[in-house]
């Protein structure tokens, strides 16, 4: 075969793997969601204790990302002085423990599927949050994108079988802070030229993580945990647990890498799909038209947020593209006027 054919090979083996992460990252937090509410929801392992799940989570994922970053050199450790640590990673940590408390206990009284469809509000809670820390600007037509989506939760919401106000407020809580999370990333840390992946985003947030999450731990849970006797410690099922929450992130580390974040975002709906059906088909969770009619209404509401992202970020590297080849242009009509200028003469 000649040489365009080795190129068809080529490219039909990157798209092969793009799926391929897209896949495994899709399994992953399939996975992690299904496995999660398993473990919490009182009807099934009936283990109602999020904040110890997730204080588990981040001991395992602090363990294996340290192993990663100074054992095995898997990744290069960002260079970071305590000051930047404790001013930008803390705050940063503290919301992130926030955002996994609520939506972990989340689980306890809401159904997967419904989970998801409130989920849909993070788009607006992330463009609403970056207007008022300025790190977005205000436009009507993203503003009536917004309350496009909220308005097709809150019909989803009005057809929820199992609603709980409770559950509500603690997933919308955790929406809220992950939000927030998202755009002090871009204000703390990104401005600064500090660029975090998945594995040294555990590296340095999870320890912070389990600080914050201790205090509530030890108020909350410990006292009903040791009253408990009859508990005793599953390393079969906290482990693989864990093991799945880790992987997740080194896949979303691995797509992201390889493909983009809005190809995540995709994948991300796709994800949500499934997870309905599945939380209708398996669990036997209660899906009624009017869920399915909100959530559509909401879906088109994202999908159109991606695509005007999108056609954004497509005409910034335009536009950056085209400065480049003004700016080359300008460099080399200078070398040659200044040729000329130093030729000899006769």
């Amino acid at each position: 075969m000649g040489k365009g054919g080795s190129l068809s090979e080529g490219v039909i083996k990157n798209i092969v793997l793009s799926y391929t992460y897209v896949a495994i990252w899709i399994f992953l937090s399939f996975t992690v969601i299904v496995y999660n509410k398993y473990i919490l929801d009182k009807k099934m392992y009936d283990w109602p204790f999020p904040i110890s799940l997730t204080m588990i989570h981040m001991s395992f994922c602090s363990t294996l990302a340290f192993l990663l970053i100074k054992v095995f050199n898997f990744v290069e450790p960002v260079s970071m002085s305590r000051d930047t640590y404790l001013r930008s990673v803390v705050p940063i940590g503290a919301l992130y423990s926030l955002s996994l408390w609520l939506s972990n206990s989340a689980y306890i009284y809401l159904s997967v599927s419904f989970i998801q469809m409130l989920k849909a509000l993070m788009p607006v809670a992330v463009y609403s949050i970056g207007v008022m820390f300025k790190k977005e600007g205000f436009k009507s037509e993203t503003m009536v994108n917004m309350l496009s989506i909220s308005f097709g939760v809150a019909i989803a919401a009005y057809g929820e079988a199992r609603f709980d106000v409770w559950g509500v407020v603690l997933q919308l809580g955790a929406v809220a802070f992950e939000a927030t999370r998202l755009v002090l990333i871009q204000i703390l840390l990104t401005s600064k030229g500090i660029t975090l992946n998945p594995i040294t985003s555990l590296y340095y947030v999870a320890p912070c993580c389990l600080g914050f999450l201790f205090i509530p731990w030890i108020v909350v849970e410990f006292p009903v945990l040791r009253e408990t006797s009859s508990f005793h410690f599953d390393y079969v099922i906290f482990g693989t647990n864990s093991f799945c929450a880790f992987a997740l992130n080194l896949a979303v580390f691995l797509l992201v890498g390889k493909t983009s974040a809005l190809t995540m975002n995709v994948a991300g709906v796709v994800k949500d799909w499934l997870l309905i059906a599945f939380s209708w088909s398996v669990i036997k969770d209660t899906v009624t038209p009017i869920n399915l009619f909100g959530y559509g209404i909401a879906f088109l509401g994202v999908a159109y947020y991606n695509h005007a992202k999108l056609q954004a970020l497509k005409a910034k590297e335009a536009q950056k593209s085209a400065q480049q080849i003004d700016e080359e242009s300008g460099r080399l009509l200078e070398e040659k006027e200044g040729g000329r200028k130093i030729e000899p003469v006769d």
